[in-house]
């Protein structure tokens, strides 16, 4: 089952969309404050949002942009609410990466059928997202965002998570910081290079604590992941 969050500052607004999207079989989620929205998506991480464009604190279109570049929120779609029928507003809001755009007063009927397209879509291409990925012992699930290491499961944060997906993917591939920092933080984020250091001990530290480290670092150069003997430019931090 679907789960639909409503981002709607006007009650009526809001209750008529959970009344409709239920009676069509969704579960809903309900925020009306700007500031609550990032939050609640990472809590929840709903199939679909309805977001609308003037809310209070922040404006749906910052908030569009801000979830678009977050790594573990950008693939989900987001439909934008709001009174704004110039074609230039259209272009603005998809341009900050909302995925499809209704004007208000909208028709219920053509919502629902906005709604289900873009889940369609999205389904579509997960099933095109490879769901595991392995490295010796070490297996790492995309779909529960959980990683085990034999029969041992390995706590990881976030970010730890999406180095290890990278690195992973691409065994023995060296990544630079500036590669990682593009491909794991996204470009609109600063990030030290210090910062990436941080992660990966706590990486190597929490996959260690369960077998040999295969997390390798190349001095000068950046890391990788490897099940050879480390040489003379390898070398663990």
């Amino acid at each position: 089952m679907a789960t639909i969050m409503i981002v709607e500052d006007e009650q009526a607004i809001s209750l008529l969309l959970k009344y409709n999207l239920e009676k069509a079989g969704y579960e809903t989620i309900s925020i009306a404050h700007g500031n609550r929205v990032v939050a609640a998506v990472e809590k929840y991480l709903p199939s679909l949002i309805l977001l609308d464009w003037m809310l209070p604190e922040m404006s749906g279109l910052e908030l569009c942009k801000i979830i678009r570049n977050n790594p573990d929120l950008k693939n989900i779609p987001i439909i934008m609410l709001t009174a704004k029928s110039q074609e230039e507003d259209k272009v603005v809001g998809l341009s900050a990466g909302a995925d499809d755009y209704v004007t208000k007063p909208f028709s219920i009927p053509e919502l629902l059928a906005r709604i289900k397209t873009n889940l369609r879509r999205v389904s579509t291409t997960s099933q095109l997202v490879k769901k595991e990925y392995t490295f010796q012992d070490i297996r790492l699930d995309t779909i529960e965002k959980k990683v085990f290491r034999g029969d041992n499961y390995i706590r990881l944060g976030p970010t730890e998570f999406r180095i290890l997906k990278l690195l992973i993917a691409n065994p023995r591939h060296v990544f630079s910081r500036e590669d990682l920092l593009k491909e794991v933080w996204g470009n609109s984020v600063y990030v030290e290079m210090r910062t990436i250091d941080v992660h990966i001990r706590r990486l190597r530290k929490a996959l260690n604590e369960f077998g040999p480290d295969y997390i390798r670092t190349i001095r000068a150069t950046g890391y990788s992941i490897d099940d050879h003997e480390a040489d003379d430019n390898c070398n663990p931090e």
